[in-house]
C-alpha cells in the first residue's frame, strides 16, 4: 500500500521541475512506439499464458467457471479503475498541472488516492460477500454443471480483491502517463501473465497431486500478479517524488471528499461510470447468454477475445494512452489546431494499421487459432468454434480500435456525457442484434454483435467530434482510404490462399513447423501490404513522424 512520500528534490529534472516537464518535447510517435513495444511483450506473454491454459484445461465447464470468475473483478476494474476513474482523473490531473503547478497537483493526487483506496477496499469486501449473487447475475447458465457453478463462486471469492490492486495500479499509471513516463504502466501486465503461466505450469500439477481441482491454481496466479503489478509502480513514483499518501484520518478523508479537484473528478466520473457501465452491461448480458449455450461457449469467446485484444492494445490502447494527456494539455492551452491535428494523426494510424489486422482476423482466423491454441486438451472442435468467434470480432476491429482514439477526444475536453448517450444507443443495438442472430450463429453471434456495435459507436463518436468542431480532418483522407483498401485487398488474397493451402489443424504434431509457417505467412503478408502502400504513394515514415 502506498503510504510514504519522499521529499521533492528541488530543481530535479526528473521530478517536479516545471522546466523539465514543460519544455521537454517528447515525440508522440516515440511515446506511442514505446507503449506499443511493451504492450507487444505483454501480448506475447499473454498468448503464451492462454496457450498453456488451453493446453492444460481445454474448453469445458470448469474453464467457463474460471473465465466468468475472472471477468467479475475485471468488470469492476474497468468500471472503477481503467474506465470511469481514468477517464475523469487523467484530464483533471493534466489540467491541474498545466494551470496550477506541480505542488497543487501533488496535493490532488494524495486526496484522490485516499478516496480511491477506501472505495476499493469497501468494494472488495462487498464483492467477496456477494460472490454467489455476482456469479448468478453474470452466468446463471453455469447451473448446467453444478461443479462449474460452485467453482465459479469459489474462484470469485479468491480473486475479487484483485480489483483493489488494479485500481491503485490505474491511479499510478494515470500519474506516470501524465508525467510522460509510459514504460512502467505499459510493462506491468507482463507480470500478471508470468504469474498465471507459473501457476498453470507448476501449480496445477501440484494441486492435482493433492486431490484439489487444478483450475484453482489460476486464482493464485491472478492475485500474485495483482500484487506485483502494484509493487513495480512504487519505484517509478518514488523517482518522481509522487508516491501518494493514503490517509487513515477521518478528518483527512472528509477533506479529500470536499476538495474541489476530487469533486470535479467525481462529477466527471458519474457520466463516465454510466458510459463504461453500459459497455460492461453488454459484456454481462453476452456472458449470461453464452453460459446458456453449449458448455465451452464462454471459453471459446474468451480465447477469441485474447486474439482480438492484441491489435486493440498495440494500436488503440497505445495511442489512447499517449493522446489523452496531450489532448488535455492542448485543450487547457486553448490550442484547438493542435488538438484536432493530434486526433487526425491518431485516426490515420488507426486506419492504416488496424484495417489489415481486421483482414487477418477475417480470412486467417483458423490458422491463428490452430497455431496458438491447438495443443493438449484443446480439440479440433474448439479450434473451429473459437475461429467462428474470432471472425465475428474481425468484422468490427476497425471500430474497436478507433474508439480508443475517438473517446479521448471527448474525455480530454471533459465531456463524458456524449460518449454515454452513444454507448446507451449502441447497447440497445447490440442486444437487438443478439436477439436476431444468436438462434442462427450461437456464440459467434455474440462477437459479431459486439463488432457491429463498435462500428456504430466509432461512427457516432466521429460525427459528434465533427459537429462540435473538435475534429477537422486534414486534406488527403479520400486518397488514403482508397490506397489502404487496395493494399488490404491484395494482402487478403494472399492470406486466403495460405489459409486454404495448408492443413493447419492437421499439423498439430509439428508444432514448430506450424509456428514457423504462420510467422512466415504473416511476415510476407505484412511486406506485401507495406510495399503496396509504398508503390501507390503512401509514405509510412512521414505518416508516423508527422
Amino acid at each position: 500500500m502506498m503510504l510514504a512520500k519522499p521529499a521533492i528534490v528541488a530543481n530535479s529534472p526528473d521530478r517536479l521541475s516545471p522546466s523539465a516537464a514543460t519544455l521537454r518535447r517528447v515525440s508522440l510517435f516515440k511515446s506511442a512506439s514505446t507503449v506499443s513495444l511493451l504492450t507487444l511483450v505483454s501480448r506475447i506473454t499473454g498468448f503464451a499464458r492462454e496457450t498453456l491454459i488451453a493446453s492444460v484445461f481445454g474448453a469445458s465447464a470448469l474453464t467457463d467457471a474460471f473465465n466468468v470468475a475472472f471477468r467479475i473483478p475485471n468488470l469492476f476494474r474497468r468500471l472503477f479503475a481503467e474506465g470511469a476513474f481514468s477517464q475523469a482523473f487523467v484530464p483533471v490531473l493534466a489540467a491541474t498541472r498545466a494551470e496550477k503547478g506541480d505542488e497543487a497537483t501533488r496535493i490532488l493526487i494524495d486526496k484522490v488516492a485516499t478516496l480511491l483506496a477506501w472505495a476499493v477496499l469497501l468494494t472488495s469486501v462487498m464483492g467477496v460477500l456477494g460472490a454467489p449473487w455476482l456469479v448468478w447475475v453474470m452466468a446463471s447458465g453455469l447451473r448446467q454443471s453444478p461443479q462449474g457453478l460452485q467453482t465459479a463462486v469459489n474462484l470469485t471469492v479468491y480473486m475479487f480483491p484483485y480489483i483493489a490492486f488494479m485500481s491503485l495500479v490505474a491511479l499510478s499509471a494515470g500519474i506516470l502517463n501524465t508525467w510522460r513516463r509510459f514504460a512502467v504502466p505499459a510493462a506491468t501486465p507482463v507480470l500478471l501473465n508470468v504469474c498465471m503461466i507459473g501457476s498453470a505450469w507448476l501449480g496445477a500439477p501440484w494441486l492435482r497431486a493433492q486431490g484439489i481441482e487444478p483450475i484453482y491454481s489460476l486464482a493464485l496466479g491472478v492475485m500474485l500478479g495483482g500484487v506485483l503489478q502494484l509493487a513495480v509502480q512504487i519505484p517509478a513514483l518514488l523517482k518522481l517524488g509522487l508516491l501518494p499518501h493514503i490517509s487513515l484520518s477521518p478528518s483527512q478523508i472528509k477533506a479529500a471528499w470536499n476538495d474541489e479537484g476530487t469533486r470535479k473528478i467525481l462529477a466527471m466520473m458519474g457520466p463516465a461510470l454510466l458510459g463504461v457501465g453500459v459497455a460492461q452491461l453488454s459484456l454481462v448480458i453476452n456472458t449470461q447468454i453464452a453460459s446458456h449455450l453449449t458448455p465451452g461457449s464462454v471459453s471459446w469467446i474468451s480465447y477469441a477475445d485474447r486474439l482480438m485484444e492484441f491489435p486493440i492494445a498495440l494500436l488503440g490502447v497505445a495511442l489512447g494512452v499517449v493522446l489523452m494527456p496531450q489532448l488535455a494539455a492542448a485543450k487547457a492551452a486553448a490550442d484547438s489546431e493542435r488538438y484536432s491535428a493530434m486526433l487526425d494523426w491518431g485516426l490515420r494510424l488507426v486506419f492504416v494499421l488496424a484495417l489489415p489486422c481486421a483482414v487477418a482476423l477475417l480470412v486467417f482466423a483458423a490458422p491463428l487459432v490452430s497455431v496458438l491454441y491447438h495443443y493438449g486438451a484443446f480439440s479440433s472442435r474448439d479450434v473451429q468454434q473459437t475461429s467462428l468467434a474470432l471472425t465475428g470480432y474481425g468484422v468490427g476491429l476497425l471500430g474497436l480500435v478507433a474508439i480508443k482514439v475517438l473517446a479521448p477526444g471527448f474525455y480530454a475536453n471533459q465531456d463524458t456525457r456524449t460518449p454515454v448517450r452513444i454507448a446507451v444507443a449502441v447497447l440497445v443495438f447490440t442486444q437487438f442484434m443478439n436477439w436476431l442472430l444468436v438462434p442462427y450463429l450461437a456464440h459467434a453471434a455474440l462477437t459479431l454483435s459486439i463488432a457491429l456495435g463498435a462500428l456504430v459507436n466509432a461512427l457516432a463518436l466521429l460525427i459528434g467530434l465533427r459537429r462540435q468542431g473538435q475534429f477537422r480532418p486534414l486534406p488527403g483522407w479520400p486518397r488514403l482510404v482508397l490506397q489502404v483498401l487496395l493494399a488490404s485487398g491484395l494482402m487478403a488474397g494472399g492470406l486466403y490462399w495460405a489459409a486454404a493451402h495448408w492443413d493447419w489443424t492437421g499439423l498439430q504434431a509439428q508444432a514448430w513447423q506450424r509456428i514457423g509457417l504462420m510467422v512466415s505467412v504473416l511476415a510476407v503478408s505484412t511486406v506485401v501490404y507495406l510495399a503496396t502502400l509504398r508503390v501507390i504513394g503512401v509514405d509510412m515514415r512521414a505518416l508516423l513522424r508527422r
